[in-house]
């Protein structure tokens, strides 16, 4: 049996301002300091904002 993958966009699943800061919020707390990690999620989070 093979397995399918599909691409998973963040920026779909975040409608509201209490979304996006509770994701942010829960990134920070499991960053442990990685930069590239929250610039990945800022960068989820203001793609649908424009």
């Amino acid at each position: 049996m093979k397995t399918t993958t599909t691409t998973y966009d963040i920026a779909e699943d975040l409608r509201t301002p209490e979304e996006m800061a509770a994701d942010l919020e829960a990134c920070i707390e499991e960053a442990d300091g990685d930069a590239a990690f929250i610039a990945k999620v800022l960068g989820g989070i203001a793609r649908p904002r424009g």
